[in-house]
């Protein structure tokens, strides 16, 4: 089996060279495909200075069924190079992003979310005839509806949010400043180069070190100098020979970041099982001490045996603690407290130590 061409970009037709991938290689896909946008004319500001819009002959299409066909024949190839867990995130506007979404569904992706990128900074709407377009979409897809160990760092991402789920509405400025790639002349290298930190969260969201990423319209390389930065690989799909040329000299020019930067952390349903009959077997905590909660309304004694007691009601730590709060289910791990060596301690950190200690053990 021939191997994919990492961290390279492929000249030529996008849909050719993903047919040339390897079957089942890569791990994500981004894709900014042509936004199909039908400008007729020039647009010119209230001064009558020209804006430097996407005018460009990849963007422009007969009809809307070329356009169809183009976005059938393109995801097509993309589903074929993506391994089973895989996922692909498509970004477009109004022009186009409701075609993309139904043609996905149509090749047998499942849609996971859409994601609505808000700009800070967006172009106004010069003629008043409409509402500043502020906003792209995005749609996040798995291979398949039967697709359920794709990659989602959820962990990770809340974390990063104030311990707060990752909202699906993002709110970053356009590329700007020293970010977007000019040429001698300072025009934009490419008209529609996306930010980094647009990337960069994909990337975080939906891969791991290491992973293969995939860009059928790779432009500016935003794509591979984001990946190289996070310890991903990159392949990339471009016809235009320039955008290739400056893509290339600014992913050469990218250091990447220490992996502890990007060290994807384990997430919580892949962790060891732990009982909390282990803890006790351990000595981590005592049969006849006490679990409180923490504002200590209500408090529970371990029993050897691994079960808690409340009063006379005898259960699990998660059951109990259910019982006490008169809900119908309760993360006891998260709920109990304890005191050891006089201070007080969640038992989910107690845990912690004890999955620290086992790897520990199993290395040795």
């Amino acid at each position: 089996m021939r191997e994919a061409p990492l961290d390279s970009v492929l000249r030529g037709d996008c849909v050719e060279a993903m047919l040339g991938l390897p079957e089942a290689s890569v791990d994500l896909v981004f894709a900014d495909p042509p936004y199909n946008l039908q400008l007729e004319g020039g647009l010119t500001r209230p001064d009558q200075s020209e804006v430097d819009a996407v005018d460009d002959d990849w963007d422009k299409f007969a009809s809307f069924a070329d356009y169809d066909r183009f976005t059938r024949d393109w995801l097509a190839a993309a589903h074929r190079a993506m391994k089973p867990e895989a996922t692909i995130f498509v970004i477009g506007s109004y022009h186009n992003i409701f075609r993309v979404g139904a043609i996905l569904q149509d090749l047998g992706f499942w849609i996971l979310n859409d994601i609505v990128w808000r700009k800070a900074n967006p172009m106004p709407n010069f003629r008043g005839r409409r509402f500043t377009n502020a906003h792209e979409t995005l749609i996040w897809a798995s291979k398949s509806a039967g697709a359920k160990r794709y990659t989602f760092n959820y962990e990770a991402l809340k974390a990063g949010n104030e311990d707060r789920q990752m909202r699906s509405d993002w709110f970053f400025p356009l590329c700007t400043g020293a970010e977007r790639l000019k040429d001698e002349t300072g025009r934009k290298t490419h008209p529609t180069q996306k930010p980094e930190a647009l990337l960069a969260r994909i990337v975080m969201a939906a891969s791991k070190p290491g992973d293969v990423v995939l860009d059928p319209f790779f432009g500016s390389g935003t794509t591979g100098a984001v990946a190289k930065k996070l310890g991903r690989r990159f392949i990339g799909c471009e016809r235009d020979p320039d955008y290739i040329a400056a893509a290339l000299r600014r992913i050469a020019s990218v250091k990447p970041a220490p992996e502890t930067a990007f060290a994807t952390p384990v997430a919580k349903r892949q962790e060891k099982r732990v009982a909390f009959a282990s803890l006790i077997e351990a000595g981590m905590i005592a049969p006849g001490a006490e679990l409180f909660d923490e504002k200590r309304r209500w408090r529970a004694v371990v029993r050897a045996d691994g079960a808690v007691a409340l009063g006379d009601i005898v259960g699990s730590i998660h059951k109990i603690g259910a019982l006490a709060q008169g809900l119908p289910a309760c993360n006891g791990w998260t709920f109990w407290r304890a005191m050891r060596d006089g201070a007080e301690t969640s038992i989910d950190d107690l845990r912690a130590e004890y999955r620290a200690r086992a790897g520990e053990a199993d290395e040795g």
